[in-house]
């Protein structure tokens, strides 16, 4: 089978774009398009709960309005994030932002309370805001409850947020659950056991694969999107483990496998570990996740629409 060339012409849609990929090859073209097609396949399929896993800074990288909406319009079903992207989440919802085209010198930054993210840029006084509020949020939800685990003080929170860009909101409003392992790793983290300093406020995180093992066990398929690497990409695998893994999966990295990190790992071999199922569809792109993930969904929705 010969390998097509690309045709670009004006004012193509984005599928159209995709479906030129898709005959390219096995380069990096043809794996956006397997991947664009594997997500389309996911969230047409009613039996399949989509599980996405969220590292890296996907909200300061833009994605924020991204994945709200994918909630709203019922294309997820449950989310594994960083303690970094909630907290980012948080930040916008209580009047913050992400700044570009900042630049200096980091030292200099520093001395003017500006944080730095390749070229994302955060202010010491939205994070003073965010110090504030989260605060007032705990001492309501610590008012009625002692113990909870992380997914419920998420949804606690997302309950008390009133913004309709929030991802904590939106999932928390359509019955998404947030699975956030590394939580504490986080300036939401950070808050929070300072907060527990003088509050008699328990977070079970054990608590958490209860319920997290029930959805597991009564999913019919399961499908994964795997945004960055890490704890959250794990997570989501591992959760997935006790049923035989995954169903099928993309995940959008810009690891590399040879060093043996599960970030650069190809979804492959999750399946010696059990935690993709033998047999199932997987698809991995090396690439921008704030670049890549935009492009396949747009080219998955407009795919959707045209069936």
């Amino acid at each position: 089978m010969k390998v097509n060339q690309i045709k670009i012409k004006k004012d193509m849609k984005v599928s159209e774009l995709i479906e030129e990929f898709d005959g390219s090859g096995v380069l990096g073209s043809g794996r956006v398009s397997r991947a664009c097609n594997l997500l389309a396949k996911m969230i047409a399929d009613e039996d399949t709960n989509v599980f996405m896993s969220l590292g890296g800074p996907l909200v300061p990288g833009g994605l924020r309005f991204v994945i709200s909406d994918m909630i709203k319009n019922g294309q997820v079903n449950l989310i594994v994030s960083s303690g970094a992207n909630i907290t980012h989440d948080l930040l916008e919802s209580f009047g913050g932002s992400h700044y570009r085209d900042v630049g200096g010198d980091d030292e200099e930054l520093n001395s003017q309370g500006i944080g730095r993210i390749a070229d994302v840029y955060t202010s010491s006084e939205d994070f003073e805001i965010f110090e504030k509020e989260i605060t007032k949020i705990f001492e309501k939800i610590a008012s009625e409850k002692k113990v909870v685990s992380i997914q419920e003080l998420l949804y606690e929170v997302g309950l008390l947020i009133d913004d309709e860009n929030s991802i904590l909101a939106n999932a928390a409003r359509n019955n998404v659950p947030i699975f956030a392992p590394g939580l504490i790793d986080s300036m939401f983290g950070l808050q929070l056991w300072m907060f527990n300093q003088d509050h008699d406020f328990t977070v079970d995180a054990v608590k958490d694969m209860h319920y997290l093992s029930d959805i597991v066990f009564n999913s019919e398929k399961v499908g994964g999107i795997l945004l960055g690497g890490g704890l959250t990409k794990h997570y989501t695998l591992a959760s997935n483990l006790l049923k035989g893994g995954l169903d099928m999966a993309i995940q959008i990295t810009m690891d590399r496998p040879e060093t043996g990190s599960l970030s650069g790992a190809p979804l492959e071999e999750a399946k010696s570990w059990s935690k993709a199922k033998c047999g199932s569809d997987l698809a991995t792109v090396i690439g921008d996740v704030t670049v890549i993930f935009p492009l396949i969904l747009a080219g998955a929705l407009d795919k959707l629409d045209s069936d």
